[in-house]
């Protein structure tokens, strides 16, 4: 148990550290693609910044895994953090880096709890977006037969390929910038799919609480009116009792008060219903 409470104190306070190395990232990775006159000084300060962020995400799985109270478990549950971490180990390609990265800073941003469905898959549309413009950009800007040259170009391309819309007005022409390609619209395909559930799952949760609501209306109306036949047959007999003994005014009383319980009774069926 003390083990568990460590690893969730750990999570709660690099949440928001590990969110801002993300920012810097993205930063980082997009300068020398938008700016394409970057001087070798700067791409070096930018690669460094990558390789760091990086590092410090599989610091971030290193310690968890330390921490965890079933290793063996951790890493089944958490395999696709360990690939993340490993491949741009075996491969260090900067494209490869920026996979491992959204990886990472995804599977961190679902364990926060106070992060809503819909922030969610606000934030990985943008972030989608954002880096399958500038993936995209980075190997297709060069291609001799290529035709995203700008980064107006590359985010129209990301925006019609993850809504898997595809004008065709803009194509990638090399291998690597098919495979984004691919990687979008399945995205694109996965993300719309998770709106369209959601929306779905409110629509269902609004009937469902109306019905409910119904429900208890009528079971109250039910409820009031056998106390309504209980209480006239109540009055009906003292009445039957009052005209038997020969005292004809409890007779004119009961039917009276029978006159105004039944009166009262059915304005509070009317206001239930009325709500």
């Amino acid at each position: 148990m003390k083990q568990q409470s460590a690893q969730a104190r750990w999570e709660q306070r690099t949440q928001r550290p590990l969110l801002g190395l993300a920012v810097a990232f993205a930063v980082a990775y997009a300068v020398p693609i938008v700016d394409s006159t970057a001087g070798h000084s700067l791409t070096t300060v930018c690669t460094a910044v990558e390789w760091v962020v990086w590092g410090a995400f599989a610091a971030d799985y290193l310690m968890r895994l330390a921490m965890s109270r079933h290793r063996r478990r951790f890493v089944r549950t958490h395999w696709m953090d360990l690939c993340a971490v490993v491949v741009p180990i075996l491969q260090p390609l900067r494209l490869l880096r920026m996979v491992s990265t959204l990886i990472l800073v995804g599977r961190r941003a679902r364990m926060a709890s106070q992060i809503q469905l819909t922030t969610y898959v606000a934030g990985a549309v943008v972030g989608l977006l954002m880096f399958g413009s500038l993936a995209v950009l980075s190997v297709e800007r060069d291609s001799p037969n290529g035709n995203i040259r700008t980064l107006g170009d590359a985010v129209w391309w990301s925006f019609t390929t993850m809504t898997t819309v595809g004008y065709g007005d803009h194509a990638p022409t090399t291998g690597l910038g098919r495979m984004i390609a691919v990687g979008l619209m399945l995205s694109g395909i996965a993300l719309l799919g998770v709106v369209t559930a959601n929306i779905a799952t409110w629509f269902i949760a609004r009937f469902e609480k109306d019905d409910v609501e119904e429900r208890r209306q009528t079971e109250a109306i039910e409820a009031l009116t056998e106390e309504v036949r209980a209480l006239r047959a109540e009055v009906a007999a003292l009445s039957g009792v009052g005209v038997g003994v020969g005292v004809g005014v409890p007779g004119v009383v009961g039917a009276g008060v029978a006159e105004v319980l039944g009166a009262g009774v059915s304005e509070v069926l009317g206001d239930e219903v009325s709500r």
